[in-house]
C-alpha cells in the first residue's frame, strides 16, 4: 500500500457532477492536472452499471497521474477496477469485511463523526479516517459541526491518518492541517467555478 498523504499529499477530492455541472471524468482529468493526487469517486443518483464504467474510466486516468482511486462506498467496484481503494460510511460494509474482500495493500478509509467511531474504525483496521464535518457544509447533511477543537481531540486519541471534511476552504484549510489533519476532503471548495484556479488557491497556501 502506498503511504497515505504524505509530502504535499494533502487534497482529497471529492467528485461531485451536480456543483461542478461537469462530468465525473471532466472533473478528475481538470484536478489532476492541477495537482490534486487523490481523488474520491463519489456518486449515488446512477447505476452501478454506470457508475462501474465511469470509475474503469477514472482508473485509467489516475494510472497515468500516477495518483490515488479512492471508490466511495462499493467495494465490489473498487476491487472490480483495482483501485487503490474504498471510502465507507457508518451504514456500510464493515472495515474487517471490506478488508477481506480488498486484501491488504488496499486503502480502507471510513467516515467517522464522534470520537467513538473513530476508535472503532482504527480499531477495526481501517487505513484512515474521515472527520467532520468541521465547519458548515450545504454539501451533505452530516450533522452538526464540530469545529476546529473536535478535530484536536481526535488527533490526540487517532494514530491513523485523519482526513477532515466539510466547509473546507482555502482561506481556512492551512487552520485545518495545522490542528492536526493529514489531508482535507473537498468538493464544493474544488468544484465550485473554476476547478484549476481554485486548486492552485488550496496549493499556494498549504
Amino acid at each position: 500500500m502506498r503511504k497515505l498523504f504524505a509530502g504535499n499529499d494533502k487534497l482529497y477530492l471529492l467528485t461531485d457532477t451536480t456543483i461542478a455541472r461537469l462530468s465525473h471524468i471532466q472533473i478528475v482529468r481538470k484536478a489532476l492536472s492541477a495537482g490534486v493526487r487523490t481523488i474520491q469517486l463519489r456518486e449515488k443518483n446512477i447505476s452501478k452499471k454506470e457508475l462501474y464504467k465511469v470509475a474503469v474510466s477514472i482508473q485509467e486516468i489516475v494510472i497515468k497521474y500516477r495518483a490515488k482511486l479512492i471508490i466511495n462506498d462499493y467495494v465490489d467496484i473498487a476491487k472490480a477496477v483495482d483501485a487503490d481503494g474504498v471510502h465507507l460510511g457508518q451504514e456500510d460494509m464493515p472495515v474487517e469485511e471490506a478488508r477481506k474482500v480488498l486484501g491488504k495493500q488496499k486503502v480502507i478509509g471510513i467516515s467517522t463523526h464522534s470520537l467513538a467511531q473513530a476508535v472503532r474504525a482504527e480499531r477495526a483496521g481501517a487505513d484512515y479516517i474521515g472527520f467532520g464535518p468541521i465547519f458548515q457544509t450545504s454539501t451533505k447533511d452530516a450533522g452538526r459541526p464540530k469545529g476546529i477543537n473536535g478535530l484536536r481531540k481526535i488527533r490526540k486519541r487517532i494514530l491513523i491518518p485523519v482526513v477532515a471534511i466539510g466547509g473546507i476552504t482555502w482561506e481556512n484549510v492551512h487552520e485545518v492541517l495545522e490542528s492536526g489533519a493529514d489531508a482535507c476532503a473537498i468538493a464544493a471548495g474544488i468544484l465550485s467555478g473554476d476547478i484549476k484556479k481554485n486548486i492552485m488557491k488550496f496549493i499556494d497556501v498549504l
